[in-house]
C-alpha cells in the first residue's frame, strides 16, 4: 500500500468508526485544547482564524507567569475561547535524570501551592469568566500526590494527556485529557503524520465505544500553535473539517465539560 493510499484508507477507517457510534445512537463528543499561550503572535492569529472558520471551541491553556497585558483584550473578539492555567512559569523543576516536570520535582508542595495560586488569580483578574479552573500541567506531567491538592485551591479540573483512568482523580476534582498530539517531538517539532494521528484517535474511540475506555471523556485534540509546522496545521484544519461533517460527532466546550461556570458571560 503506497503512503497517499494509507492516508486514504485511514480516514475511512476514522468514518467508518464514527458511522458505528451513530448506528448505535451514540454521541461521539470531542474537544480542542492548545497549550503554551502567552500573548498575541502570528501563530496565536492562525490559531484563532481556524477556530472561527470551522466553528469549534478552543481552550486555551495560558502560562500566568508568562501572560502578557494584550491576550486579553485580543481574546474578547472570540466568543468560542475559553483559558485553563497552564501551571505557573513552565520551568522544570526535575531532579536529575528526571523528564521535565513543573508540579513536582524539587519544588515542595507548599511552594507549588502558592505558584497555583498565584497563576489562578492572574487568570482569573485577566479573563474573568473567560477562565475556568481547570489545571493543565506543563508537559502533561503532575507528581500524584498534589492531586488533592488542587480543590482546596480553587480548581475544578484537570486536563493532562491519554485516556483518563479516573473522571475524579480527586474530590471535586474532574479529569478530561487528550488523546491526540499530531507533533512528533523526537523529530524536531515536526508532524506525526497522518496516519498515526489518526490511529491516536481510532484507539481512543474504539476504546470508548467498546467500553474499554471512559465512554464518557470526551476525545481531547491537542494542539501546540507556537511550535507546530505547516503540516501539523494543514492536518489540524482538515481534522476539523471533517469531523464537522459526521453525525456523530458534536464538539464541546470547556464550560459545558467543567460545568459551573457563568456561560452566558464567558464572551463577555
Amino acid at each position: 500500500m503506497s503512503a497517499s493510499q494509507l492516508v486514504q484508507s485511514a480516514w475511512s477507517w476514522l468514518e467508518r468508526e464514527l458511522q458505528r457510534w451513530y448506528d448505535c445512537g451514540l454521541e461521539a463528543q470531542f474537544w480542542w485544547r492548545d497549550d503554551d499561550a502567552s500573548g498575541d503572535s502570528a501563530a496565536l492569529e492562525r490559531l484563532l482564524q481556524l477556530s472561527h472558520e470551522r466553528q469549534v471551541a478552543l481552550a486555551l491553556a495560558v502560562i500566568p507567569s508568562q501572560l502578557d497585558a494584550g491576550l486579553p483584550q485580543r481574546l474578547r473578539e472570540f466568543d468560542r475561547v475559553s483559558v485553563l492555567q497552564h501551571g505557573y512559569a513552565h520551568v522544570s523543576h526535575a531532579f536529575a535524570g528526571q523528564r521535565k516536570i513543573e508540579l513536582g520535582g524539587a519544588r515542595s508542595r507548599g511552594e507549588l501551592a502558592r505558584d497555583l495560586a498565584a497563576g489562578q488569580q492572574i487568570l482569573q483578574q485577566a479573563f474573568d469568566n473567560r477562565f475556568v479552573p481547570v489545571l493543565v500541567p506543563p508537559w502533561n506531567r503532575i507528581e500524584p500526590g498534589l492531586l488533592d491538592l488542587l480543590p482546596g485551591l480553587g480548581f475544578t479540573g484537570l486536563s493532562t494527556l491519554k485516556a483518563r483512568r479516573a473522571a475524579e482523580p480527586a474530590i471535586g476534582l474532574r479529569q478530561i485529557n487528550t488523546h491526540l498530539d499530531p507533533i512528533n517531538w523526537a523529530w524536531r517539532n515536526g508532524f506525526r503524520g497522518v496516519y498515526p494521528s489518526i490511529a491516536q484517535l481510532l484507539q481512543h474511540l474504539v476504546a470508548r465505544r467498546s467500553g474499554y475506555r471512559d465512554r464518557a471523556e470526551a476525545t481531547g485534540i491537542l494542539s501546540h500553535h507556537l511550535v507546530q509546522n505547516d503540516a501539523t496545521w494543514s492536518f489540524l484544519d482538515d481534522l476539523l473539517q471533517f469531523l464537522g461533517e459526521q453525525p456523530a460527532v458534536r464538539f464541546v466546550d470547556a464550560f459545558e465539560l467543567w460545568p459551573g461556570r457563568d456561560q452566558d458571560s464567558a464572551g463577555a
